[in-house]
């Protein structure tokens, strides 16, 4: 049972300390929709994305209304296309893209994930397909988010995948010139990729998942600032202790939502997602967090060891409040969706080597960045490489969504508008990355990933 001053914290929360509740994902199943006939692949999955998900979005508004919770965005995740259409007799897989974006128009939501392959060991017919449509699929819907891994511990890195897509990224970029290269921000390259993540670009329903499932992301960045204000000038472990009861009440109303909304459409809960993730309003930063902690600038020194325990104290907290914590779960530093590391990067304190450093105790990777229009395939390939090799060696998943800004060099700012803010674009190294992209095949995976 809920005391009274817990329902008028939670309330406070929700009015002055950006809480929210960041999505709810429907993850649905599409191996059933196989079939030799590309035309009858397409119809089958819009119709079982649109039978599943007919009720999602007004399930998720009344749960908003009768909780007080906002909910923003209702999403939905199907199994890797790369999977589901291999049997067809096709080369071109964009039309299940198009398939994809009608059925999500139709069910009302803003996101649609799982135009994916996973490619850590190498490439089946159907992924060769799939990664070979990414640039025309996203250059022509509007909801489609495509994701492809490409490194895992057990398996190491695939480095003709990583080059492939580094090429991809480029194409992307070029063939939407006329709005500056904004569809690569619905493209992720990841390593460790996992099943059940609610988040965009990255969601995709993995085949170890159930038929379909409902998964919630859950965000308080605004809400882990303002408790840290209270603890002032105290030692990292009161700051720490601090973090993590706050993720605990903020994991709690997750799982609220999340079982009520499972119930009512009559479907699994399958996790909670508790990632600290920002938006660019005022007050709702992960980098302004760290900057509370007591580091001058985000991305000064003192940036790492002050997100690594922002971190870990988030962790701990979720999964004490929740027997079904998963997804990604931990501190997102997204730049373009992130005021205050919109204005670390302006300032020149925060930069992508910096950035990538960060990655290495925190969730996802490199999120949201633009780089200069001119940024080659190749350099694009090895960034992805550095951000794939961070993920294998520390068994993390990590991740690049990389923006080539197609008219814009540094000084330049790419607008994105709404939740994903706005980027400076970051200057990155000029050395050519050409003979280490070239050089192709797979980087063995560590020693410590022998684990059996």
């Amino acid at each position: 049972m809920l005391r009274q001053t817990e329902i008028m914290q939670t309330l406070d929360m929700i009015d002055h300390q950006h809480l929210d509740i960041r999505t709810i994902t429907m993850g649905i199943s599409l191996r059933d929709c196989c079939n030799p006939d590309p035309k009858v692949t397409a119809q089958k999955i819009y119709d079982k994305i649109t039978r599943c998900a007919e009720k999602l979005v007004p399930t998720g508004e009344a749960v908003e209304r009768e909780l007080g919770i906002p909910i923003v965005n209702k999403r939905i995740s199907v199994t890797p296309i790369s999977m589901v259409a291999e049997s067809c007799e096709t080369e071109d897989y964009a039309p299940f893209a198009v398939a994809m974006d009608r059925a999500a128009e139709t069910c009302g939501v803003n996101l649609i994930g799982g135009f994916s392959a996973l490619v850590h060991k190498g490439l089946t017919v159907g992924d060769r397909r799939l990664i070979q449509s990414i640039p025309e699929a996203l250059c022509t819907t509007n909801n489609v988010c495509s994701s492809v891994n490409v490194a895992t511990t057990r398996a190491g890195i695939n480095m003709d995948a990583v080059r492939k897509m580094g090429k991809i990224v480029r194409q992307v970029a070029e063939m939407d010139a006329a709005n500056q290269g904004k569809a690569c921000m619905k493209l992720v390259v990841f390593a460790n990729a996992v099943e059940d993540n609610p988040f965009m670009a990255g969601a995709f329903h993995g085949v170890g998942e159930p038929e379909c499932e409902i998964n919630v992301g859950v965000s308080g960045p605004g809400v882990v600032y303002h408790a840290l204000q209270s603890v002032k000038g105290q030692p990292f472990d009161v700051v720490a202790e601090t973090i993590k009861k706050t993720a605990f009440r903020i994991t709690r109303m997750g799982q609220l939502v999340a079982q009520e909304a499972a119930n009512r459409l009559g479907v699994p809960y399958g996790i909670v997602d508790l990632s600290l993730a920002p938006t660019p309003a005022k007050g709702d930063s992960v980098a302004r967090i760290l900057e509370e902690i007591g580091v001058d600038v985000c991305g000064t020194h003192g940036t790492t060891a002050a997100l690594a325990m922002l971190n870990d104290a988030v962790k701990k907290g979720g999964v004490m409040a929740s027997n079904h914590v998963g997804g990604l779960s931990g501190a997102f530093i997204p730049v373009s969706e992130d005021e205050g590391m919109i204005a670390a990067a302006k300032s020149g304190v925060l930069t992508l080597d910096k950035l990538e450093a960060m990655t290495c105790v925190c969730s996802v990777g490199l999120d949201m960045i633009a780089v200069p229009g001119y940024t080659s395939a190749e350099t694009i390939a090895a960034i992805i490489a550095d951000e794939a090799a961070i993920g294998m060696v520390n068994n993390k998943t990590t991740a690049v969504r990389i923006i080539p800004a197609i008219g814009l060099d540094v000084g330049d700012e790419l607008e994105f508008g709404g939740l994903f803010g706005s980027a400076p674009i970051m200057p990155v190294h000029n050395e050519s990355a050409d003979r280490f992209v070239a050089r192709g095949g797979r980087i063995p995976a560590p020693l410590h990933s022998l684990k059996n």
